[in-house]
Protein backbone atom coordinates (compact mmCIF):
# COMPACT_ATOMS: atom_id res chain seq x y z
CA UNK A 1 0.00 0.00 0.00
CA UNK A 2 1.17 3.38 -0.60
CA UNK A 3 0.44 6.16 1.36
CA UNK A 4 1.79 10.40 1.16
CA UNK A 5 2.83 12.00 4.19
CA UNK A 6 2.78 16.09 3.69
CA UNK A 7 4.66 17.62 6.15
CA UNK A 8 4.39 21.29 7.03
CA UNK A 9 5.12 23.85 9.50
CA UNK A 10 2.80 24.95 11.99
CA UNK A 11 0.88 28.31 11.67
CA UNK A 12 3.10 31.21 13.69
CA UNK A 13 6.05 29.33 13.01
CA UNK A 14 8.65 31.69 10.55
CA UNK A 15 9.63 30.19 7.62
CA UNK A 16 12.38 31.57 6.27
CA UNK A 17 12.75 29.46 3.41
CA UNK A 18 9.30 30.36 2.23
CA UNK A 19 10.08 34.39 2.30
CA UNK A 20 13.29 33.53 0.14
CA UNK A 21 11.46 32.27 -2.23
CA UNK A 22 8.64 34.50 -1.86
CA UNK A 23 10.99 37.08 -2.47
CA UNK A 24 12.78 35.66 -5.47
CA UNK A 25 9.30 35.29 -7.12
CA UNK A 26 8.64 39.05 -7.10
CA UNK A 27 12.38 39.90 -8.50
CA UNK A 28 11.25 37.77 -10.88
CA UNK A 29 8.30 40.17 -11.83
CA UNK A 30 5.23 37.63 -9.95
CA UNK A 31 3.72 40.35 -8.11
CA UNK A 32 0.63 38.64 -7.52
CA UNK A 33 2.12 35.96 -5.04
CA UNK A 34 0.92 36.87 -1.51
CA UNK A 35 3.56 34.76 0.96
CA UNK A 36 5.11 31.48 0.49
CA UNK A 37 5.57 28.57 2.99
CA UNK A 38 7.34 25.35 2.17
CA UNK A 39 7.09 21.83 3.21
CA UNK A 40 7.97 18.39 2.35
CA UNK A 41 6.06 15.53 0.61
CA UNK A 42 7.42 11.57 2.00
CA UNK A 43 5.53 8.97 -0.32
CA UNK A 44 5.61 5.22 1.64
CA UNK A 45 5.54 2.08 0.08
CA UNK A 46 4.06 0.27 3.18
CA UNK A 47 3.23 -3.46 3.62
CA UNK A 48 -0.75 -4.25 2.92
CA UNK A 49 -2.56 -3.68 6.01
CA UNK A 50 -0.24 -1.74 8.29
CA UNK A 51 -2.16 -0.18 11.00
CA UNK A 52 -3.19 3.29 10.73
CA UNK A 53 -1.79 3.90 14.14
CA UNK A 54 2.01 2.56 12.94
CA UNK A 55 1.92 5.34 10.52
CA UNK A 56 0.90 8.26 12.60
CA UNK A 57 3.58 6.45 15.05
CA UNK A 58 6.00 6.67 11.85
CA UNK A 59 5.55 10.47 11.55
CA UNK A 60 5.23 11.33 15.03
CA UNK A 61 8.60 10.09 15.79
CA UNK A 62 10.81 10.61 12.51
CA UNK A 63 9.04 12.30 10.18
CA UNK A 64 7.58 15.45 11.27
CA UNK A 65 9.22 17.29 14.23
CA UNK A 66 6.54 18.27 15.86
CA UNK A 67 7.12 20.65 17.65
CA UNK A 68 6.76 23.06 14.95
CA UNK A 69 4.99 20.73 11.88
CA UNK A 70 1.89 19.37 11.13
CA UNK A 71 1.43 16.50 8.81
CA UNK A 72 -1.06 15.07 6.87
CA UNK A 73 -1.26 11.20 5.91
CA UNK A 74 -3.14 10.77 2.71
CA UNK A 75 -3.82 7.14 0.96
CA UNK A 76 -2.50 6.28 -2.50
CA UNK A 77 -3.78 2.84 -2.48
CA UNK A 78 -6.88 1.81 -4.14
CA UNK A 79 -7.84 -0.98 -1.54
CA UNK A 80 -6.89 1.40 1.72
CA UNK A 81 -9.62 3.43 1.11
CA UNK A 82 -12.29 3.39 3.76
CA UNK A 83 -10.71 1.05 6.22
CA UNK A 84 -7.41 2.72 6.80
CA UNK A 85 -9.84 5.86 7.03
CA UNK A 86 -12.37 4.72 9.55
CA UNK A 87 -9.62 3.45 11.40
CA UNK A 88 -7.92 6.51 11.73
CA UNK A 89 -11.35 8.20 12.10
CA UNK A 90 -11.72 6.78 15.50
CA UNK A 91 -8.37 7.73 16.73
CA UNK A 92 -8.48 11.50 15.56
CA UNK A 93 -11.81 12.30 15.87
CA UNK A 94 -14.93 12.49 13.61
CA UNK A 95 -13.18 15.44 12.13
CA UNK A 96 -10.11 14.20 10.32
CA UNK A 97 -8.61 17.25 9.87
CA UNK A 98 -8.24 18.01 14.24
CA UNK A 99 -5.67 18.47 15.20
CA UNK A 100 -4.19 15.58 17.40
CA UNK A 101 -0.79 16.01 19.78
CA UNK A 102 -0.11 19.32 17.92
CA UNK A 103 0.05 17.65 14.84
CA UNK A 104 -2.38 17.33 12.05
CA UNK A 105 -2.41 13.53 11.27
CA UNK A 106 -5.49 13.37 8.95
CA UNK A 107 -6.06 10.76 6.11
CA UNK A 108 -7.38 11.96 2.97
CA UNK A 109 -9.02 9.67 0.88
Amino acid sequence: MQVRVLVRLKPGVLDPQGRAVHHALEGMGFAEVESVRIGRLIELDLADGTEPAAITAMCEKLLANTVVENFTIENLGENLGENLGENLGENLGENMGESVGGTDGAMLG
